[in-house]
């Protein structure tokens, strides 16, 4: 018998979580649960003070998956085709509910057997190990998991093949010289991508109450600003890893989002969630050296984000009101920041201006998202005959915004407070050309489907941004 002959009589068995695919089910199925009925999350203490069986069987009983959107280990999975296409037995072995095994198992087609958590029974470390053994006998099978919940059952195993490694698996594997499958270590990029540091551009909005008082130099305010963008900054990139774990598998089947940090595995659930609880850490504790005032807006930017999360993002037009609102609750953030008061031309022109932006991230999608005529986007209250509608709402936004600006422009406040107001004037055809032209973009589908994103790449809008800041500048020195 030759050694391959040899190796196909032995099964190999394999885990799920952490293992075959890159993710944790039970985490998954978590926030698919909490996200389907945020009400849940009162009884899960109840479920697990039962045991991580049922805790595990709870969720399971909820909710579905989609085996076909998750985020497989390719170079294992392709081995164990490989070698279920020469006759070997592949066994899946996994503490994960046998629901959500089974259907991954027909999914893959490849697994002659199936050992699962069911019923009271958590098929994980020492439970995991007796089955394998009453079924293959000690030594009798090849094993291949990650976790140090997974070291007596390597122990048991003919041989063994680590794959990504936990600390305590990875120690194993030098210490007993076995077979290593790694994965790809996070990069400083990855963690970048996971604080969507490109959004904090948004909060550079908190110092337009500064800006518009002219108080350029005022110490005092450009540190208040600085602590306000930082205290954002850290919320908002918490309340984006809270959107991503909501939305894990909506964004797999999208054509970009499918390569976030958890969607695509390259991050855990549990290191975001510590990520979550540093961010807000920080963001609040910035937030506690501001005025009381601040710490308001804040908390209210946190209920209504994650609101939005929750359910404001399904809702046809609250989806997009929602958006344009949480742009102004950053200006109102820098006068509670700051104390400069907020006129209501201010947030007259936030209202129309971001209402416009926000539609353009609808339009795009509604462009790029192929769907039947009659049914909506995945996750969104709109169909693909909206389009018309949504893009006149846009550019109607967006005119809107451009005549209160300069509606404001001819007003008694301008002149008290612009020595030479006439060259505050060229802003509202900067704002026309800039959104006409995100629009025009977008229709000819050459729109990055966040406009936030686009603006700070795009080398024309970055120079009209300038010439404005001149312009609004030397009107008021």
């Amino acid at each position: 018998m030759d050694a391959r002959s040899d190796r196909n009589a032995i099964p190999l068995a394999v885990d799920l979580d952490g293992t075959l695919i890159a993710t944790d089910l039970l985490w998954e199925g978590l926030f698919i649960l909490l996200k389907k009925n945020p009400l849940y999350i009162f009884l899960v203490p109840f479920w697990l003070a039962g045991g991580p069986a049922q805790l595990k069987q709870a969720v399971a009983q909820r909710i579905d998956i989609d085996p076909a959107s998750l985020p497989y280990r390719e170079v294992l999975l392709q081995r164990l085709r490989t070698e279920h296409g020469e006759g070997r037995q592949i066994v899946l072995a996994t503490g994960t509910p046998r629901k959500f095994a089974e259907a991954i198992a027909a999914h893959l087609g490849i697994f002659d057997r199936v050992l699962a958590t069911d019923g009271p029974h958590n098929m994980t470390s020492g439970r995991k190990r007796a089955s394998l053994v009453a079924a293959y006998g000690d030594g009798g099978f090849d094993y291949a998991g990650n976790s140090r919940h997974d070291l007596r059952v390597f122990d048991a195993a003919r041989t063994a093949i680590v794959v990504a490694p936990d600390r305590a698996a990875a120690r194993w594997q030098a210490a007993h010289s076995a077979e290593m499958m790694p994965a790809p270590k996070p990069t400083f990029r990855t963690i970048v991508k996971m604080l969507r540091v490109h959004q904090w551009l948004k909060n550079s909005l908190i110092a337009v109450p500064m800006v518009l008082s002219h108080e350029y130099f005022n110490a005092d305010m450009i540190w208040k600003c600085l602590l306000a963008f930082v205290s954002f900054s850290a919320v908002a990139s918490a309340i984006y890893i809270l959107n991503d774990f909501f939305d894990l598998a909506l964004d797999r089947k999208h054509l970009t989002k499918r390569n976030r940090p958890f969607a695509s595995g390259a991050l855990s659930i549990p290191f975001g969630l510590g990520s979550m609880v540093v961010l807000l850490a920080t963001g609040v504790g910035a937030g506690l050296l501001l005025p009381i005032e601040f710490l308001g807006v804040l908390f209210g930017y946190m209920i209504i984000t994650t609101a939005y999360s929750l359910s404001f993002k399904r809702m046809l037009l609250i989806d997009v009101l929602t958006l344009a609102g949480l742009y102004t609750i950053r200006v109102l953030a820098g006068a509670a920041a700051t104390g400069v008061d907020v006129s209501f031309w201010l947030l007259a022109f936030s209202i129309f201006f971001f209402l416009s932006l926000a539609l353009v991230k609808r339009f795009v999608e509604l462009r790029t998202t192929a769907i039947p005529a009659g049914e909506r986007i995945a996750g969104r209250g709109y169909r693909t005959e909206d389009q018309e509608i949504v893009a006149q709402a846009g550019m109607a936004s967006a005119f809107s915004s451009a005549l209160v600006l300069a509606l404001y422009m001819d007003s008694v406040a301008v002149r008290e407070l612009y020595p030479h107001p006439w060259l505050v004037w060229p802003l509202a055809p900067i704002v026309l050309y800039l959104t006409m032209r995100v629009w025009i973009l977008a229709r000819r589908d050459e729109m990055h489907d966040d406009p936030v994103v686009f603006i700070i790449r795009d080398w024309r809008s970055q120079i009209v941004v300038f010439i404005g800041a001149v312009f609004l500048v030397a009107g008021g020195w």
